[in-house]
């Protein structure tokens, strides 16, 4: 392929080791984000740093005394400010100029943030440094989960995501263990403490800046932009041998081309603002999908994860831990937090997106009551200086703690991050999973500012109001989410056609709107010929619809057109 530069991957790899390589490179971005995520924990602990950004001081024991806790929380929230931005810009220049050419931008951009947070010199400097940063992990994290998706099977994608997300959480674990041996030099109280572990981001961004030129562009956007020829070739990569033809590439090359067709045809073009209302969507109902995407990835922060990472060390020290035991338990957490992901590689695509949030769902809930009940146990013990019992209770409620992160790495950590990535038509997919990242964001920094003043106002009980969460995402999902898996992006569009917002109305609405469009999907998620077995000429499509009242009214009129030639003749 002339198009296609010579160096780029696409010519030597093929099928799943092209898979492999793209998720690669997506996973470096990934795990980014993680890193990202966790380094801030360990760098608010560090002395030079909260003496230097002026909202804290130490005491007697070397323990921060927070003295401008809206600043320490200012700091860290801003950063999900800028993701925000960043996902909405992210979305709209991915939809515009493609996967790569934005992670590229999302790289560089997050290259200028570590550099300036890394050499923050007061507090104004590091709020800008990290808005920054947050703006280019807002690009990444809009564009690469839909990267990701639009070169994967259906029959496999949950599980190259999940994938990726084993590597998000090993970021958080790295963050945390660099940062726990850097703690150790100089006793703690140099500026190398925090600088280096912010300053080691810059590495993966390096490397996903220098190596996605030399990957493919998503041949669903190559279409989309008119790129026809570019788009056949990588999906011949990615789904032939290149000994025997067996038609998976042509089916499901014709398929995007039907539906980029079909999306033109039923919804006006979409912006931010239009997204939001389902304004000139018609059938495509994005309004409806960019609110689903929203409010899952909000309750998956408040489900508890953020507060249990909070709370965490409060009940390590009720459990009677020292303070270098509660950082090797705490580092033991982030290890088997890791490891727990991989239960969601080989589960994610065979029970499907809806049951894995049901079953993390029940038992983070358990979990999380017996958590607030073992703990008050617990600090009732301590006020009544029995150290033996608290010490017993406390520990169960480290079990707890252990039981709820493993089970959320499982469950809710990739599915969040995954279904907005999966449903949005492909005209505005970018966009759509941009709105993933806002509801993400919304999310984290609503509950950064939350966290601290509800752990000191009603302190245990605020788990119970988490657990409360995870029992509401139950009917939530039940109600309003169709389930996505073993689907095709293409079939996304006749899942989301029925007017109804309920879920069994969205399924019985696409199965007949499958049997009306067969051309539409089943090639490539059916395995039905795209060519003509007798003519050895391509299928041509159909008129296609998402209204099943339509097809219903042409198959009428079609029939009649029959019945009147037939009289005709007679």
């Amino acid at each position: 392929m002339e198009k296609i530069n010579r160096f780029n991957v696409v010519h030597r790899f093929r099928k799943r080791n092209l898979l492999i390589a793209i998720n690669s490179v997506a996973a470096l971005s990934i795990f980014f984000f993680g890193y990202d995520q966790g380094m801030m924990a360990g760098v608010n602990t560090a002395v030079e740093y909260y003496t230097r950004m002026g909202f804290a001081h130490p005491d007697e024991n070397g323990e921060p005394v927070i003295t401008n806790s809206l600043l320490q929380g200012g700091i860290v929230s801003v950063y999900y400010l800028g993701t925000l931005i960043g996902a909405l810009f992210g979305g709209w220049f991915g939809d515009k100029f493609g996967r790569i050419k934005t992670i590229a931008l999302g790289a560089a951009w997050g290259v200028f943030g570590a550099a300036l947070q890394t050499s923050a010199m007061n507090h104004n400097w590091m709020i800008c440094a990290r808005l920054i940063n947050g703006f280019g992990t807002g690009i990444l994290n809009a564009i690469v989960p839909v990267w990701a998706t639009e070169t994967a099977e259906h029959t496999s994608r949950g599980q190259f995501v999940a994938i990726e997300f084993t590597l998000n959480i090993f970021g958080v674990a790295v963050a945390y263990w660099i940062e726990y041996g850097c703690s150790f030099y100089q006793n703690g109280e140099s500026a190398f403490v925090w600088r280096s572990p912010i300053a080691f981001q810059i590495i993966p961004l390096l490397v996903l800046f220098s190596a996605v030129w030399f990957f493919p562009e998503s041949p669903r956007w190559l279409c989309k932009a008119g790129r026809e020829d570019e788009s056949r070739y990588v999906l011949e990569r990615l789904r032939e041998d290149g000994i025997e033809s067996t038609g998976k590439a042509e089916a499901e090359f014709q398929d995007v081309r039907n539906i980029v067709e079909l999306e033109r045809k039923n919804a006006k073009s979409q912006n931010y603002l239009y997204m939001l209302f389902g304004y000139k969507s018609g059938k495509l109902h994005t309004g409806r999908r960019v609110q689903l995407v929203i409010w899952l990835q909000i309750m998956q922060e408040w489900i508890g994860i953020a507060g249990v990472t909070i709370y965490s060390p409060t009940i390590f020290r009720i459990a009677g831990l020292t303070q270098d035991t509660i950082g090797w338990v705490a580092g033991l957490n982030t290890i088997t937090y890791t490891l727990s992901t991989l239960v969601c590689v080989f589960t994610l695509d065979r029970i499907g997106r809806r049951w894995t949030l049901y079953w993390g769902s029940v038992v983070q809930g358990i979990v999380l009551f017996i958590a607030g009940g073992l703990s008050r146990v617990s600090i009732d013990a301590v006020d009544t200086g029995n150290q033996s019992r608290a010490n017993a209770f406390g520990g169960g409620a480290v079990a707890m703690i252990f039981l709820f992160t493993m089970t959320f790495g499982a469950t809710w950590l990739t599915v969040p991050w995954l279904y907005p990535a999966e449903i949005f038509p492909l005209e505005v997919r970018a966009r759509g999973n941009a709105w993933g990242v806002v509801g993400w964001s919304i999310g984290n920094g609503w509950l950064t500012l939350l966290c601290p003043v509800m752990f000191d106002k009603i302190d245990e009980k605020t788990l119970y109001i988490f657990a409360a969460c995870n029992v509401i995402t139950i009917p939530m999902v039940y109600c309003l989410y169709p389930e996505s898996n073993q689907r095709t992006l293409e079939e996304m569009n006749l899942l989301f056609a029925a007017d109804s917002i309920w879920n069994w109305d969205a399924e019985k609405n696409y199965k007949l709107l499958v049997q009306q469009n067969p051309e539409l999907v089943q090639a490539a998620g059916r395995g039905v010929s795209v060519v003509d077995p007798e003519t050895g000429i391509r299928k041509q499509s159909r008129n296609l619809s998402l209204d099943v009242g339509a097809m219903k009214t042409r198959g009428s009129e079609s029939e009649d057109e029959k019945t009147g030639t037939t009289h005709h003749q007679a």
